[in-house]
């Protein structure tokens, strides 16, 4: 993996922890340099993903508060027209999904579903059991399951004037 594709899913990553995207650039930066003053070069992914999360951590315990970037603002990087309106679609119907998540449940569903990891490896990364994780991202999924239901719901009713037969 390259420096430009290790810094894009380092800052992905950020996004599912940070409020803004400031805050998510911060994160990368500040990690990027760590991982560079100590041994001159990143590592890896996981190690990559290991610093960000601890500095998170670290300005969490210090600010106490945790707010998550809206996926719209994401999705500008799909280059094609079509799948671009499509992709903001959707991430415009899963931003308040995603917000009503625990963020434990977002972060264990962004580590499995968005990065490819797996339960044990997600488990050891965010220092919980794998019961736990397999548990949060079953929870995350069933929560986005039924709100995505309510809005296909809303969509039918609203695509029908509100009457019904």
């Amino acid at each position: 993996m390259n420096d430009r594709d290790l810094l894009q899913a380092g800052f992905r990553y950020a996004l599912s922890l940070r409020a803004t995207h400031q805050d998510a650039e911060d994160l990368v930066q500040e990690a990027w340099f760590r991982l560079h003053r100590h041994g001159g070069s990143v590592g890896g992914k996981s190690l990559l993903f290991t610093t960000i999360r601890n500095i998170h951590i670290d300005r969490f315990r210090r600010d106490r508060l945790v707010v998550f970037e809206p996926l719209d603002e994401t999705v500008d990087t799909v280059e094609e027209a079509d799948g671009a309106l499509n992709a903001r679609l959707v991430a415009r119907d899963l931003e308040a999904p995603l917000r009503a998540l625990r963020p434990e449940e977002r972060e264990a569903l962004f580590l499995m579903v968005i990065e490819g990891y797996t339960a044990q490896q997600v488990a050891e990364f965010t220092e919980r059991s794998r019961g736990t994780v397999l548990s949060l991202v079953h929870r995350a999924k069933q929560k986005l399951r039924h709100a995505l239901t309510d809005l296909e719901g809303d969509v039918a009713a609203a695509g029908s004037g509100g009457l019904q037969k």
